[in-house]
């Protein structure tokens, strides 16, 4: 027998735990997308665009005589493709949020929290440690009314107005109701993360810190208790890094370092149903040997 050259080669088994892996992180950005009514043509210039990307990335010192070829050999897309896509303007970058930065500086400077960490509630105006102090210690561009406004609006913050008060509604900048600045965060927090777990397989594993525990069989009153230590250690993790990022970047100001790296640390979970397992098939009984078949036929 002779092999069809126009059949596709099989992956290997490394190409095929690549496909794998990629299904996992494809399926819920697949999810999000149905979900919110992207349609696939969408998505999939999305894909041609990250991968034009990646290859131009990986091949600096080409030159640009060369680079399309190069590109189009390295993703399978046209050269048309390529120079189409090259040509298009790149997305402005997001604007940058006021909001989550005031809620940031008012979880993290100890001016504003109390002796067990957890944010003041301020007066509205007045010197430090304010509202207005606090907005204004963020940006002057924007007036504190309007921060404070934009806090209230995300569920984030609330205003006391007969004692003319602020305190933080949440402990976790999770602004419900501005799907945008959601996915923004998605993109940022999931992005990074991914962008990590890649560059340690690319690489010798060690350069990101990438871990996770699992447990499976758990009762709904512990997965009650476990959310709530999951908080409990988010809090405890946040305390402890926010103050010894602050120091860091004031040591490199005072020591007139270059600050040229940027650093995200999150914790994560996941939890789910597990799918019951199916009942099992009963044995059908087995005839005793030697005796013989009786007939199938009618009487």
């Amino acid at each position: 027998m002779t092999s069809d050259p126009s059949a596709p080669t099989p992956p290997t088994p490394e190409q095929q735990a690549l496909l794998q892996a990629l299904s996992a992180v494809l399926e819920p950005l697949a999810r999000l997308a149905v979900g919110r009514g992207l349609p696939y043509a969408a998505f999939e210039e999305l894909a041609k665009s990250a991968f034009v990307r990646a290859a131009h990335a990986a091949h600096p010192d080409l030159p640009e005589h060369r680079r399309v070829s190069r590109i189009s050999t390295s993703t399978g897309l046209s050269r048309r493709e390529i120079t189409r896509i090259v040509q298009t303007p790149e997305r402005p970058p997001a604007p940058r949020s006021h909001a989550s930065e005031v809620f940031a500086r008012w979880m993290s400077d100890p001016q504003y929290r109390d002796a067990s960490g957890h944010p003041l509630t301020l007066p509205r105006q007045g010197q430090a440690p304010s509202f207005e102090s606090l907005a204004q210690s963020v940006t002057r561009d924007v007036h504190p009314r309007s921060l404070l406004e934009e806090l209230v609006r995300l569920g984030l913050a609330v205003l006391d107005e007969p004692t003319d008060t602020v305190r933080l509604h949440r402990e976790a900048f999770v602004p419900r109701g501005d799907l945008a600045r959601m996915l923004h965060f998605l993109g940022d927090n999931v992005g990074d993360h991914l962008s990590g777990a890649v560059a340690n397989v690319q690489g010798n594993g060690s350069r990101h810190f990438d871990q996770a525990l699992f447990a499976e069989g758990l009762s709904d009153a512990s997965m009650h208790a476990f959310r709530e230590l999951v908080q409990t250690q988010w809090h405890s993790l946040r305390q402890a890094l926010v103050p010894a990022l602050q120091a860091l970047l004031d040591a490199d100001q005072s020591a007139g370092r270059s600050g040229t790296h940027r650093v995200r640390i999150g914790l994560y979970s996941y939890d789910a149903v597990q799918p019951l397992a199916p009942p099992p098939v009963p044995e059908k009984p087995k005839r005793p040997r030697g005796r013989p078949r009786k007939s199938m036929e009618n009487p």
